[in-house]
């Protein structure tokens, strides 16, 4: 029997610790969640701050920022017409969701775009907190219609379109 009861006291410290080993399990997924939701309440953040819904959200900016934000970064047709031709903020929950978050990062580190984007201060953004934005807008999911195609130059765009000035000389 003397070889039984280092088993059998194995066994029953297995079972004691069994309740230990099985509660750390839910508290590192509550921490994991914990440090997810506040990752993605930074992109909502950094999206505030940065005033991307005054333009990437229709409406947004003459509603005094009181659109839903169930339609937040959808696009916009409104055109800014300028010497570059005519642009449109794109749908940025369409454009994030067909890439990864290294890509999104890569691609907003390095992005040059024609005005009103403010693509130069997007540029130096610390690459946690551009990973912070992508999951914020990837959570929102991917809803809307692409928005209009920039014009060149030149070409009349149809309404509602901003006309910006030249730059001066």
């Amino acid at each position: 029997m003397a070889t039984s009861t280092p088993i059998a006291a194995l066994a029953a410290l297995a079972i004691a610790a069994a309740p230990a080993v099985h509660g750390a399990e839910p508290q590192a997924a509550k921490s994991t969640a914990k440090r997810a939701a506040k990752q993605i309440e930074r992109g909502r953040y950094l999206l505030t701050v940065g005033g991307c819904n005054d333009c990437h959200s229709d409406g947004f900016a003459p509603s005094e920022g009181k659109v839903p934000e169930k339609d937040w970064l959808l696009g916009s047709p409104l055109g800014f017409r300028g010497p570059w031709g005519t642009t449109y903020a794109t749908n940025l929950r369409l454009s994030l969701s067909r890439m990864t978050e290294e890509e999104w990062v890569k691609y907003a580190k390095a992005l040059k775009t024609r005005p009103p984007m403010p693509w130069f201060n997007l540029n130096q953004w610390h690459d946690s907190d551009l990973r912070s934005f992508y999951r914020y807008v990837r959570q929102l999911g991917p809803t809307g219609e692409p928005a209009p195609q920039a014009l060149p130059p030149g070409q009349e765009p149809k309404p509602p379109y901003l006309q910006w000035p030249a730059p001066p000389k």
